[in-house]
């Protein structure tokens, strides 16, 4: 789950790993907008509402709005404390405990939620009553981003599509250029592959966790959870290894 680069023969066990992250990010995604009304693995809509908001005067709101990004970049930075750090020192990088994180703050959003902390599910899209939840999720997306980017030195994302998409079609255009019997041809069909994975693991993430979302309410975090706690559980068996080299799971 935490040692894969796109230039390595893919390990099965990894991609489907990462494949499951990519499924995790979808179905938090899919609980986020229908909670609130607004995406949170990915910061580019907040700037559009944070536009909207100010040519409607809504300046304290557009600003509140602009500040949720930020919980994303802290779990990104946290994640980076305790794992891209850790490797440049040469010590062992703590996945679990950014997993760790994440899992206890999906657990945090669906115990508030059912003790309505955040109004009734999909009913109440007010920025004040859901702030705090959408910080919970932009801080757990922020994590597992940040703990697979750092793991893979930043060939692997798995919460949000637009750089992956862009990867994708780069990578198509490379297999018009390379010849068959290139080897760059076969790295880079494996590549592509997963990106296409990780992108349709992601959709049928949202598919599924619409379907959980709108029978479970703010229960339906507690899957993501599980994933993360998962995920926290294998990156406790992860050997500490530097970047360049394969990591090694017993």
């Amino acid at each position: 789950m935490f040692s894969y680069r796109l230039d390595q023969y893919p390990n099965r066990n990894v991609v489907a790993h990462w494949l499951l992250l990519g499924f995790n990010a979808g179905c938090i995604n899919a609980g986020g907008f229908l909670a609130t009304g607004r995406f949170v693995t990915h910061v580019t809509g907040f700037a559009t509402m944070f536009g909207a908001d100010l040519l409607h005067g809504h300046v304290a709101a557009s600003f509140s709005l602009l500040s949720v990004p930020l919980f994303f970049l802290l779990g990104a930075m946290i994640a980076g404390l305790l794992t891209d750090r850790p490797l440049h020192r040469k010590h062992a990088p703590r996945y679990d405990y950014v997993m760790a994180l994440c899992a206890a703050c999906l657990v945090l959003a669906a115990l508030a939620g059912e003790f309505e902390q955040f109004g009734r599910f999909g009913q109440n899209f007010r920025l004040r009553e859901t702030y705090f939840l959408l910080a919970l999720l932009c801080l757990a997306s922020g994590l597992q981003n940040g703990a697979i980017t750092s793991s893979s030195g930043s060939s692997v994302r798995t919460t949000h599509l637009t750089g992956l998409t862009t990867d994708l079609g780069l990578g198509l255009a490379r297999l018009l250029t390379f010849r068959p019997s290139d080897k760059r041809f076969r790295q880079e069909t494996r590549a592509d592959l997963l990106r296409a994975g990780t992108i349709c693991a992601f959709v049928a993430g949202s598919a599924a966790g619409a379907g959980l979302f709108l029978s479970l309410h703010y229960r339906g975090f507690l899957l993501p959870a599980a994933i993360s706690a998962y995920a926290a559980w294998h990156g406790r068996r992860l050997k500490h290894v530097p970047h360049h080299e394969e990591a090694v799971v017993p």
